[in-house]
Parts: structure tokens; C-alpha cells; sequence
């Protein structure tokens, strides 16, 4: 999407940031010698320096903004980016000004990675105690291939697409839901609705952003139609999934087991059956993390902010209706 973008008179950009310390150390250090104004009160993350012409933040402490745009919003912002790719946690005035970009992208790599981790360790058997600790515990078992097997891809954007090359490079048959196949689908194959991919495929990966459409998608009705034996991989969100009808369809034998990275809410209550279940695999929504991920975001961001004060389209632009 081409966005008319740069600063009306030449001077450094004002940028308010409620990044980390070592976001707003990189992003001083810019070639264009921003004023970078630190706001770190998450209790109104949207009560930003008036004077700042762009703001970088991340979705944290935005679900807690008021439904109605605060008076005088949009201020003098010009560009609004977000450091991550889900937006669900932002009202929708936030969208209704400046241009909007995101970090999308940033963790496909990451998270493509933790998915592999997973289809590996349930084919594997790694989460059923292999290791062996003494000579009564030497009894061997068979353990399972992954090339051949197949994988479901719920949410095909740029975390699924880096996650399909990776499992595909394994030897992996790899679908996806979409109602228009894209041009370059290659060895993809494409369903038009989640319900009869899930009928097909040994594994599931959640990668839908959270929406109204998406919300509790993944339910009883559509782990009636799974393969038997079907294992869940949610590294999205946690309200895209019905946590009572998972457990129903474990209990069942519907679904072998699940890979979760995400929950509603974060961290679970205690006592909640996730935590102590057999067949629940459970991690603190840390697959997006790697060692270099501060470098990757300082380069998306900072490359949108080169294109910005150029006057060049940005990338990874939200449009109507909250899409790229």
C-alpha cells in the first residue's frame, strides 16, 4: 500500500516511545537524530507528548484505552508503528488517523522454528519421558517420522508462510486455510475453511490474528470433524481457542495432544487443567523470542522510519478493515 509519508519541514523527527530501554537506545542512535520522548505510564499508554510527530509502542497497556478517541487524538502524529504484529489490543481510533505499520514478520523466523520444535518432540515422543536414567527404564519404543506426515496451516501470513517453507523442507504435506489460493501457493495445498483441513491433517498450527471472526474458531464443531489423533499447535492467541471444548476432545482421544505458547488469560489462574493435563504442552507465550530479536525489530523499525523521513511508502501498512 502506497502511503503518502515524511515531515513537512526539515528538522529531527520528535518520536514518542514506550519501548524498552534497548529499542529507545537504538532508535536514538538513528542517522536523523530523533528527539525521543520516553512515555512509559502503561496505565494511558495513548497519552502521548502532544508535539511528537511519530509514535512507536507496542500492545501493551492499549486494551485498557477508552472506546471513544481521546479529545484532540490524533495530536500532531504523522505515522503510528506498532513494534508487534498482532493489533487486536488497539481500539479502533487508533486506526482512524495517521498511517499505521506493524512488526509483522519480525518473529516469523522464531516461532516458525518453535512449530518445527513441536511437530518434532509429539512425533518423537520427547515430552514422554525417552531419557533414560537406569537399566529397568532401557525398554525401547518405536518413534514416528516426520517427513510424510501433514500439517494444517490455520492463518497463512508471514509467520505460516516461513512455517509451511520449514516443514515443507522436512518433507512435510502442507495445507493451509484460504479462500483464494495466492499465485505462489507451490506445494501448498488450500482449503476454504479450517473444519475440513483439520479432517486431513495429523497436526494444527494457529496463526490467525485475534478478530471477531476468529474468536473461539477453534471449537467443539471443528474438533468433531478432526482426524482422530489431531495435535494442536496454538502460537497466535488464546481466545482463538475454546479451552473447554480442547479439553472435551483430549478426553476424547479427538485430539492427541496440544502445543500451547498462548493462553487467555496470561498466566492461567492456578489450578487451571492446562498446567497439570498429560497431553497439554504448555510454554509462557515465548515462542516469538530469539537472541537477535532485538535487532530484528530496531531493523523493521528503523528501516520504516528511513522510508518515512524519505518520503517513501512504508511497509506493512494496516487498511481498512485491519488488514495488510
Amino acid at each position: 500500500m502506497s502511503t503518502k509519508t515524511g515531515l513537512a519541514v526539515s528538522r529531527p523527527p520528535v518520536i514518542a516511545c514506550n519501548l524498552d530501554p534497548v529499542q529507545m537506545e537504538k532508535l536514538s542512535t538513528h542517522p536523523s537524530q530523533p528527539d525521543v520522548r520516553s512515555y512509559s505510564d502503561e496505565a494511558a499508554v495513548w497519552e502521548i507528548p502532544r508535539d511528537a510527530d511519530i509514535l512507536f509502542t507496542f500492545f501493551r497497556g492499549w486494551a485498557a484505552a477508552p472506546k471513544q478517541k481521546p479529545e484532540g487524538w490524533p495530536y500532531n502524529l504523522k505515522w503510528i508503528q506498532i513494534a508487534s504484529a498482532g493489533i487486536d489490543a488497539f481500539p479502533d481510533w487508533v486506526f482512524e488517523g495517521p498511517p499505521v505499520t506493524t512488526g509483522r514478520g519480525i518473529s516469523a523466523e522464531a516461532i516458525a522454528e518453535y512449530v518445527v520444535a513441536a511437530v518434532f518432540a509429539h512425533e518423537k515422543k520427547m515430552f514422554d519421558d525417552l531419557l533414560v536414567h537406569s537399566a529397568g527404564k532401557w525398554v525401547r519404543r518405536t518413534l514416528n517420522l516426520v517427513s510424510g506426515k501433514s500439517v494444517g496451516i490455520y492463518g497463512f501470513g508471514a509467520i505460516g508462510r516461513r512455517t509451511a517453507q520449514k516443514l515443507q523442507a522436512l518433507g512435510m504435506n502442507v495445507s493451509a486455510v484460504r479462500r483464494n489460493a495466492p499465485e505462489e501457493s507451490g506445494e501448498v495445498r488450500f482449503f476454504s475453511s479450517l473444519k475440513d483441513m483439520v479432517a486431513e491433517v495429523d497436526h494444527v498450527v494457529l496463526a490467525v490474528p485475534l478478530t471477531d471472526a476468529t474468536r473461539l474458531s477453534v471449537n467443539s464443531e471443528i474438533f468433531a470433524s478432526a482426524k482422530p489423533g489431531l495435535h494442536v499447535i496454538n502460537i497466535c492467541r488464546g481466545e482463538v481457542l475454546d479451552d473447554n471444548a480442547l479439553l472435551d476432545a483430549l478426553e476424547r482421544g479427538q485430539v492427541s495432544a496440544a502445543t500451547l505458547d498462548v493462553t487467555a488469560p496470561e498466566p492461567l489462574p492456578e489450578g487451571h487443567p492446562f498446567y497439570t493435563h498429560r497431553q497439554v504442552r504448555l510454554t509462557p507465550h515465548i515462542s516469538w523470542s530469539s537472541e537477535d530479536n532485538a535487532d530484528r525489530i530496531a531493523a523493521k523499525l528503523q528501516g520504516n522510519l528511513d522510508r518515512f523521513l524519505a518520503g517513501e511508502p512504508l511497509t506493512d501498512v494496516v487498511v481498512a478493515g485491519r488488514g495488510y
